[in-house]
């Protein structure tokens, strides 16, 4: 008789544990196709960490302490080796679109200079190979520490405390650009988990995915214009106090207003207290679970061909 994914916590361990291990398996792909390119091998590297990363927040819950803390640290250390190299790309890209004459001369004394201290091409394969090979380790230390069967309620109260995390930044980006980064963080890594279990346990949960996945991708183009403010000024040691003011200040146009309404865009999604959002999701899974169905059964002649 079929049961639900909810009432099968060996198979909803069995669920999410293969979530953890095609991460990881994306991982050592994206470090495989380094040659073929190594700017999209770097993007879908730190994108199938994420993954990983967002997974073991809704499953921490049932893991002892130590362990979590190990394999999310190594996660964490795996996604940010990468980081330098993901912030050149979108300096590139967003210096490269300055309109003024003066702006991009000084945008491309800022590149070339970060360019001569950037990391070498055999550089960034090493490490996406090492990363590759640490986050494959974590599969089996995740596999051990995992218990043989995973109650729901702890998978809710995962997502519940992402979901609170990301309400709270949302809210105190209306003061803090630190804040603003924290909220796209937290909301990418809500948007993963909802779709996780829309796929796992109930496909009504997309729509609600969808409504948080919506509001994050307002937020992309504002939080590359604050990577590529920290990036001039990391790197305009050759650039005069008054060309540093002058690039800011393009790249800060307007800068207040997109973060308004990015926070505006995001009020629909997270209005709710955590409480109440945990309540919602909890029903929506309950009225339209996934039933784990029987595997078929293997008529005796089949059984002899094999």
């Amino acid at each position: 008789m079929a049961t639900s994914l909810l009432d099968d916590g060996v198979e909803l361990r069995r669920s999410m544990f293969l979530e953890f291990r095609t991460a990881a398996e994306d991982v050592r792909q994206a470090a495989a196709d380094a040659d073929t390119s190594l700017g999209r091998a770097v993007h879908d590297y730190r994108k199938a960490l994420r993954r990983g990363r967002a997974l073991l927040r809704m499953i921490a819950g049932e893991l002892p302490k130590a362990d979590r803390r190990d394999v999310y640290r190594a996660l964490t250390d795996a996604r940010r080796s990468l980081g330098p190299a993901r912030d050149h790309a979108v300096a590139n890209d967003v210096l490269g679109q300055l309109q003024g004459d003066e702006e991009r001369v000084l945008a491309k004394t800022v590149l070339d200079r970060a360019a001569a201290s950037s990391m070498a091409s055999s550089e960034i394969k090493q490490l996406l190979s090492e990363g590759a090979a640490r986050t494959a380790a974590q599969v089996e230390l995740l596999d051990a520490a995992l218990p043989p069967r995973l109650e729901w309620r702890s998978l809710l109260d995962g997502v519940r405390a992402t979901y609170a995390e990301a309400r709270k930044a949302r809210r105190d980006a209306k003061d803090s650009r630190r804040a603003f980064h924290t909220w796209r963080r937290r909301s990418k890594e809500l948007a993963i988990q909802l779709e996780i279990l829309a796929r796992t346990t109930a496909p009504q949960l997309d729509e609600l995915r969808k409504q948080v996945a919506d509001a994050n991708d307002q937020l992309g183009e504002t939080v590359d214009l604050l990577m590529a403010r920290d990036f001039v000024r990391a790197h305009a040691a050759e650039i005069d106090e008054d060309g540093v003011d002058l690039l800011e200040s393009a790249l800060e146009h307007d800068l207040d207003d997109k973060i308004r309404d990015g926070r505006r865009a995001g009020r629909d999604a997270f209005r709710r207290k955590s409480r109440v959002f945990a309540r919602k999701l909890a029903k929506a899974v309950k009225r339209d679970v996934t039933p784990v169905a029987a595997p078929p059964l293997i008529r005796s002649e089949e059984f002899a061909m094999t």
